[in-house]
């Protein structure tokens, strides 16, 4: 998913990018484990494990990870999007992207999806179904989960394309001026789609999206091409102050926008001012924060970590398969612990330590055992 650095890059500057990439990986890993013992109730009617063994922790830390995880991703994508296209032109970028992505999709929908449906209802001891339904174009609850990054993805590579041969001037266009538009657009498109009760996910046979994020999160995949094409990372750091500036500030924005969001949540229909400053409220805080926390992850990994020894690389090597089949492993170690005495927390750290160790096994194991020796038989 992920190529080398932008322009045969000097040293080794964009390890910090693909470290970042492995991290998010470690994130969602941490996010869908949160899941199983969230307190809240919302993730009870579909996830695949609902663990009556809660904490508040679990709640709060998806509150904020679901802020900026899928949006870093986003951005890493898009900035290695442009050398992409350069060393595959036209119909041989899509057709790799394709294959890198739509491909490990099909399989995954067509193998995950129902081992997904098998876990949920053994763990709330219900009968399975018949085997029709456990395709993600009819169990009419969960769709595509997780998978969706993948053709959403996929879709935005291929606007990318079409935009590209559009031949659009860049050299008017500052790091300044993106990062205030995509807070100005995505500001006004997700009070528009609150407003207008269009939140909540679209999903099809091909295609889910959050309705009130799909704009956005194709905008930070736009800002990172930006900044591959500015580039914004062959710099060298003159100085800390903003970095310094944003650590200190964005606790701000990112508890304006839990405040709002829990006050929905638990009293919906009432208002902490009144429904649209809440709304304005709430996204206010929303893009404030994203961009807050981008920011500090990029540019934290590009001052601290930009580096990469063996564990490092096999890492970063596994990430992307590791995201598509950690669900299931959670939900595997998560049915075992499941009637368990284990207090919550130490559940909570216990599952997402060891399906994050677990993925990263099996898929190394696949690409040295497996894979090598179907490479080899050829």
């Amino acid at each position: 998913m992920i190529g080398k650095g932008q322009d045969a890059p000097k040293g080794n500057r964009i390890y910090f990018l693909d470290n970042l990439r492995t991290f998010m990986i470690f994130l969602v890993v941490l996010y869908h484990a949160g899941g199983v013992y969230e307190n809240s109730g919302i993730w009870a009617s579909f996830w695949l494990v609902d663990d009556p063994s809660t904490n508040n922790l679990a709640g709060i830390l998806n509150l904020i990870i679901d802020i900026f995880v899928m949006p870093t991703v986003f951005f890493i994508s898009g900035f290695f999007a442009p050398l992409s296209m350069k060393n595959k032109k036209g119909w041989a970028f899509l057709k790799h992207r394709f294959k890198k992505l739509i491909i490990p999709w099909i399989i995954a929908v067509l193998t995950l999806i129902p081992l997904y449906k098998i876990i949920f209802l053994y763990s709330r001891n219900l009968p399975q179904e018949s085997w029709t339904t456990y395709f993600h174009w009819s169990n009419g609850i969960w769709n595509q989960n997780w998978l969706w990054f993948l053709p959403v993805l996929f879709l935005f590579d291929i606007l990318y394309s079409f935009f590209s041969r559009a031949s659009i001037n860049i050299s008017n266009i500052t790091l300044k001026k993106a990062v205030f538009a995509i807070f100005l657009i995505g500001f006004v498109y997700s009070f528009c789609m609150s407003l207008f009760k269009f939140y909540g996910w679209t999903k099809t046979i091909f295609i889910d999206f959050q309705n009130e994020r799909l704009l956005i999160y194709f905008m930070i995949f736009l800002l990172g091409s930006l900044c591959y094409k500015l580039k914004i990372f062959e710099s060298d750091v003159t100085s800390k102050k903003l970095y310094i500036v944003i650590n200190c500030t964005a606790w701000i924005p990112i508890n304006l926008y839990i405040l709002v969001l829990i006050n929905f949540f638990i009293r919906p229909g009432s208002y902490i001012f009144s429904k649209i400053l809440d709304i304005i409220l709430l996204w206010l805080g929303f893009h404030l924060s994203l961009l807050c926390l981008l920011y500090l992850m990029v540019t934290t990994f590009r001052y601290y970590l930009n580096k990469q020894g063996k564990i490092l690389k096999a890492l970063n090597e596994n990430s992307y398969n590791v995201y598509i089949i950690h669900v299931i492993v959670i939900g595997c170690i998560a049915l075992i612990m499941l009637n368990t005495a284990i207090p919550s927390l130490s559940k909570y750290l216990i599952l997402t330590v060891s399906t994050y160790v677990a993925s990263n096994l099996i898929i190394y194991f696949y690409r040295k055992v497996i894979k090598s020796k179907i490479l080899t038989n050829k």
